[in-house]
């Protein structure tokens, strides 16, 4: 009878008696519990053990490592809306040289061509090169001597041709096939000893041609250029800064006018060029002459589109 006595002093109700250190142990892991419910931490381990179970009737889920924007720039990876299991990602892709832009809808497990949207530039005149790729466009001036009796005869001496950006492209001297008579250094900037070891003419003819080809081309009075080169250049990508009557009117000449290039540099840029005795810099001038296409860059372009 002893074994079954009742304890009536445990938390006032009937039941077994508990010895002192069982009563601690409870106590002290009932204080763990509500610290760690405190500190969320009890939670937390509870659903990952929920998302583990609730994962083995779901199967395995495919994933997909997406590269920081850090590691990825000018491009942005975001998951697609979908209903079933499978991962889907958007990816859209910039090109700032070419403004193309392309989205790309990848479903792992699926093969089927990519949904594909295409931006592209303004229409431009047939042959000319887009405004939004200036890779297109070079700036050239030429300078040359004298040859035959009294120096009449123009023959190519130097040929600088610079980017959109005004970057040297090209700039060498070039000895003529005929005997200098007059080196015109007022004009050229040219005398004889920058001549001596200068590249034949024929030799530099085919490297100048093979940096326009297809390029659109600026320069001021340009068909003497070409005439030198004994070339000449497709109509629709020569751009001649001394037959534009939009430049004369913002420099406020008649429009009639053939402004010279240094004319037009000092009203529309207050820039002095072709200074001094030394002569004419080709490269030089064919930066001022890329300039002036830009002031009237836009307005041309569009009226030469319209016709």
């Amino acid at each position: 009878m002893s074994d079954m006595m009742l304890n009536l002093d445990c938390s006032g109700s009937r039941g077994p008696c508990k010895d002192s250190s069982g009563s601690n142990k409870h106590k002290a892991f009932n204080d763990r519990r509500r610290l760690f419910e405190k500190k969320s931490y009890l939670n937390k381990k509870q659903n990952q053990h929920n998302h583990r179970q609730g994962n083995k009737h779901q199967g395995p889920k495919s994933s997909y490592h997406i590269p920081s924007s850090e590691h990825a720039r000018g491009v942005a990876s975001k998951p697609a809306s979908s209903t079933s299991s499978s991962t889907s990602l958007t990816i859209t892709v910039k090109n700032s040289t070419n403004p193309e832009q392309s989205t790309s809808t990848i479903t792992p497990g699926h093969q089927h061509p990519p949904t594909r949207t295409v931006a592209h530039c303004a229409p431009v005149p047939r042959g000319s090169a887009p405004f939004c790729n200036p890779l297109k466009y070079l700036a050239m001036d030429c300078e040359m001597v004298g040859t035959g009796p009294k120096g009449r005869n123009s023959e190519l001496a130097r040929c600088s041709i610079v980017s959109y950006d005004g970057d040297v492209v090209y700039d060498r001297y070039i000895k003529p096939t005929n005997e200098v008579t007059d080196y015109r250094t007022r004009w050229s900037g040219i005398s004889w000893h920058q001549l001596v070891k200068a590249m034949p003419f024929q030799h530099a003819r085919k490297e100048i041609l093979k940096i326009l080809a297809g390029k659109v081309v600026i320069g001021h009075a340009v068909h003497n250029d070409f005439k030198s080169l004994s070339y000449s250049h497709p109509a629709v990508l020569t751009r001649d800064t001394s037959r534009i009557p939009l430049l004369n009117q913002k420099a406020g000449f008649p429009e009639k006018d053939v402004a010279s290039l240094k004319r037009l540099t000092k009203a529309l840029f207050n820039r002095n060029i072709q200074t001094g005795k030394k002569g004419h810099s080709s490269v030089e001038d064919a930066k001022a002459t890329m300039e002036l296409y830009k002031v009237v860059e836009v307005e041309w372009e569009r009226t030469l589109a319209s016709k």
